[in-house]
């Protein structure tokens, strides 16, 4: 009994470690994304300031002992307001990055398997959204609606559907017909018992780099958004206000201020392209062999 039950987990966890083994490159991104979560879950209790609180005696202080990565104009540890910023940046992505790939997916799926002008009208909403470029079309949204940080999910969602939707439709529509679909219907399967079961199962790896590089994208517009002044508000500690912010003082001599942010938002972004293949690898059937 206990061998029955443990035997599917004993070989996800081997797959696993054999995919951590087979390519080191893989293990490192899985590493550092476990870094950024370990931030994201415990950072804002662990960091040594509170990342709101200001000290005008100790503003613009370089980095030192006391202060890693220095203090900004307003006396606020830099260290403690990069590593709480994590939490809303990785929420930010995360959130945006599943609302995409959950309606991409349905989306995708449905205009792929039964065609006709459920596909006619995707393909035709999906050229419309991207017609314009993303980011001012991500713009444009977070303007209309507000600059929250619910706002800057959707907006973000939004330009992200149609990599999502094209992808599985084209996967779809590739494997409608193809044997083991055809002997799933006539062993009595439903439709949506054999998208779900038969057919989106063997999408997923290429949808899996799409995400990471997504997650990636995410981040960046996040950022980018509240560069412009259209992300998060301040005083808010997020990686695109932190650079805004520093870019003010990098003339005076003030390096510190951008450098960091800048940095842990280009690690994040370079963690997530690493860890496309990894992700594929793990999900794709074919490897389970």
């Amino acid at each position: 009994m206990s061998d029955t039950t443990t035997s599917p987990r004993r070989q996800a966890l081997a797959h696993f470690a054999y995919v951590m083994r087979d390519n080191p490159v893989t293990f490192l991104a899985f590493a550092m994304f476990a870094a950024f979560v370990l931030m994201a879950l415990f950072g804002p209790a662990l960091v040594p300031y509170d990342p709101l609180a200001s000290d005008a005696s100790k503003a613009l202080q370089p980095p030192s002992a006391s202060h890693w990565f220095g203090t900004d104009n307003l006396g606020r540890d830099v260290f403690s307001r990069v590593i709480v910023a994590t939490r809303l940046d990785l929420t930010i992505s995360v959130a945006a990055v599943a609302l995409s790939f959950v309606f991409g997916s349905i989306l995708g799926a449905v205009a792929g398997y039964w065609g006709g002008w459920l596909d006619a009208v995707l393909n035709r909403v999906l050229d419309t959204i991207m017609a314009f470029p993303l980011f001012v079309l991500a713009m444009g949204i977070v303007a209309a609606l507000g600059n929250t940080v619910e706002n800057i999910v959707y907006a973000t969602a939004i330009i992200n559907l149609p990599f999502y939707a094209r992808l599985v439709r084209a996967e779809v529509n590739i494997r409608r017909e193809a044997g083991f679909v055809q002997a799933a219907k006539l062993s009595g399967e439903s439709d949506i018992s054999i998208l779900a079961r038969q057919i989106f199962p063997n999408a997923l790896p290429p949808m899996m780099v799409q995400i990471s590089l997504n997650l990636g994208w995410a981040i960046l517009n996040a950022a980018g958004l509240s560069f412009i002044g259209l992300g998060v508000r301040p005083p808010e500690a997020e990686w695109g206000i932190m650079v805004a912010e520093g870019a003010n003082f990098i003339i005076s001599g003030e390096w510190w201020l951008a450098l960091f942010p800048g940095l842990w938002l280009m690690m994040a972004v370079f963690t997530f392209n690493l860890m496309g293949d990894g992700l594929r690898d793990l999900v794709d059937p074919r490897r389970r062999t």
